[in-house]
């Protein structure tokens, strides 16, 4: 019988490990995932955390237990792979009692990304939180909850921490919003990134921009965020600075990394080492814009790398498209999305680009609702190719951009 196992439960590797069963249901499928969930949507969790009556594991789509009765998927929680000898094909796993090892006829490492923890102190205090598993959403809940922090600090303004800043704000705190970069949303357009500002502002949440933290200590009951430009004091701290991808597993393998620092794979997620496939945050996607392998974590890119690979795992000979950067989010009214190339990726790779910004009604002046939006378009200079799109506003961002996502898809 074939085994294919999965490292890594949640959305690439439950899409791998279900599409492998799928294409091929008399395989062994086995999914490790050391942590107590699979299958759930980190993405959701600043709106579960903004709503005290959801459990966090609402955010949970499919158990262990379901994946096992429903879909004939060894779904193994708290199993943590420390090794993998592919000469061998032979992967080492802990769990809470025993180390024991699994032989492979076929590997999918989906190990996602970890949350950057920046290099200075504090971060270990109570009430200092990242946001990257759904254990983690569960701790700020409780802390909320038993604790009843008055004011939090967020440190990062990109898009975890703009969610959060309208989750922390709703559920009644005083919010203040840290950033080293000139603006809010590095990498987005000042025209952009000027009308997040305003919507802080407006729901009184503070934004300091250009703005090192120096390190967090205990002052109090609280906390004291120490900064170059004066203190913050809260009672809670989120720590949201980015991710990176979680390779140490896979470089310690001989599994190859790419130029960002991924797990390079190529267009059928398979890496440099036979019958060993990746997916996901942990691993590189081909831009279409670009030409070039990127790194850009998103939930809904794993899914699809993960549905390639565990196809190709199974004995398919499917082909991931690419990705043309697409993302938004929302905080508070304000809808924000970006696909393609923005100004800063344009001029780090050399391109020659003349840029516009347009601010337009939503809908016909003689219809009700419309708001003003703000859209910001790259195009190639000279051919006029669309290389990408910014884009805020309270009506819709979204499904507009999609339109643009899909004309540079195509």
């Amino acid at each position: 019988m074939t085994r294919i196992v999965v490292i890594g439960g949640v959305a690439a590797g439950m899409s791998a490990a279900s599409q492998a069963k799928r294409r091929k249901p008399e395989a062994e499928v086995i999914a490790l995932e050391r942590g107590p969930y699979v299958s759930y949507g980190a993405c959701g969790m600043p709106y579960n955390i903004e709503d005290p009556a959801r459990d966090i594991e609402d955010l949970v789509v499919i158990t262990p237990e379901q994946f096992r009765k429903m879909r004939g998927i060894d779904a193994r929680v708290r199993h943590a792979a420390t090794a993998i000898d592919t000469q061998a094909k032979r992967v080492t796993v802990r769990d809470s009692a025993r180390e024991y090892t699994l032989d492979y006829d076929k590997l999918v490492v989906a190990t996602g990304a970890t949350a950057v923890r920046p290099p200075f102190p504090g971060l270990d205090l109570p009430g200092v939180f990242l946001l990257r598993e759904l254990t983690d959403g569960d701790a700020v809940k409780r802390h909320i909850a038993d604790g009843r922090p008055k004011r939090a600090a967020i440190i990062g303004a990109g898009y975890i921490g703009m969610e959060m800043a309208e989750a922390l704000a709703e559920r009644g705190l005083q919010v203040t919003v840290l950033e080293k970069a000139p603006q809010a949303l590095p990498g987005f357009e000042p025209a952009i990134a000027g009308l997040v500002a305003e919507e802080l502002a407006r729901q009184s949440v503070e934004l300091r921009t250009g703005v090192s933290v120096q390190g967090i200590e205990a002052a109090g009951k609280g906390l004291r965020v120490a900064t170059d430009a004066g203190g913050v004091e809260c009672e809670l701290v989120l720590v949201s600075v980015g991710v990176r991808p979680n390779v140490a597993l896979a470089k310690q393998s001989g599994i190859a990394l790419g130029e960002t620092g991924a797990i390079a794979v190529d267009d059928h997620q398979r890496t440099n080492v036979a019958d060993v496939y990746a997916a996901g945050d942990c691993a590189e996607a081909w831009h279409r814009v670009l030409k070039r392998p990127v790194y850009i974590p998103l939930g809904t890119t794993a899914n699809k790398q993960g549905k390639v690979a565990g196809a190709n795992a199974a004995g398919a000979d499917e082909a991931f498209g690419g990705i043309v950067g697409s993302a938004g989010f929302k905080v508070f009214d304000l809808e924000v999305g970006r696909t393609g190339l923005g100004g800063a990726e344009i001029e780090r790779y050399g391109l020659d680009a003349i840029s516009a910004v347009s601010r337009h009604a939503s809908r016909g002046h003689h219809y009700p609702g419309g708001v003003r939006l703000t859209t910001v378009l790259f195009a190639e200079r000279g051919s006029g190719r669309l290389l990408g799109a910014q884009m805020a506003g309270a009506d819709v961002v979204a499904k507009r951009i999609d339109v643009l996502a899909a004309a540079l898809q195509a």
